[in-house]
């Protein structure tokens, strides 16, 4: 199925070709997605009324987050997250876990590479725990708070030491999933999210380096 210039725009910016601040010309992304522009309008408008994009005089740019938006969005990540993580540990088939486990395992071999593979790699990992839920509502929700997500310029995987950590937190919150103990996968995914919030937080405040 062929994507639509939404979707291709919103990946983009996912994937850090657009970074916050960016300025996103009609006529260059027509060009460059090779499509009409009026879908590439229609596009930006939507991404536009979902604050994914923000208005620079009479220019669209990709939208960053302040300090507050950054821990409103991390507080709702935190809930949900860890709900999706405690409906997963009672309804997560045995192939389910499987996949997690076998995801966790794969990625130690990420740990020494480029980070943006190690947070591609984390995003499938929580997507999966996501739809391990088995509650479509919660998928929507999540959903909508991953796609905020992109509007940080640098991922706190990136931060020295923390893919190692991230990875061990992984560990424990697919064991807890595998034992079948919401509570403990619950607390086991909240940790992990507030851990990566304090990395970024120490990151910007310049205490901790980037890798590279």
């Amino acid at each position: 199925m062929q994507k639509d210039a939404y979707t291709l725009i919103l990946e983009a910016i996912e994937a850090g070709l657009y970074m916050p601040g960016d300025r996103l010309v009609e006529s260059e992304l027509a060009e460059r997605l090779g499509v009409s522009r009026t879908p590439v309008r229609e596009a930006l408008q939507r991404l536009e009324t979902q604050a994914m994009l923000t208005r620079d005089g009479r220019s669209l740019i990709v939208a960053s987050l302040d300090h507050n938006q950054l821990a409103e969005l991390y507080a709702v990540r935190s809930e949900l997250e860890g709900l999706a993580a405690r409906l997963a540990a009672r309804h997560a088939t045995d192939e389910e876990i499987r996949v997690l486990r076998g995801m966790v395992e794969d990625d130690r071999q990420l740990l020494e590479g480029d980070p943006r593979a190690m947070s591609r790699a984390n995003k499938r990992f929580h997507r999966q725990i996501h739809l391990a839920s088995h509650n479509r509502f919660l998928v929507q929700q999540l959903d909508l708070v991953h796609r905020s997500m992109a509007l940080m310029a640098t991922t706190s995987l990136a931060a020295e030491g923390r893919s190692e950590v991230a990875l061990a937190e992984h560990g424990q919150i697919v064991a807890a999933i595998e034992a079948r103990d919401g509570e403990a996968a619950y607390q086991a995914l909240r940790v992990h999210i507030s851990r990566a919030f304090e990395t970024r937080l120490r990151v910007d405040a310049g205490e901790l380096r980037l890798k590279g």
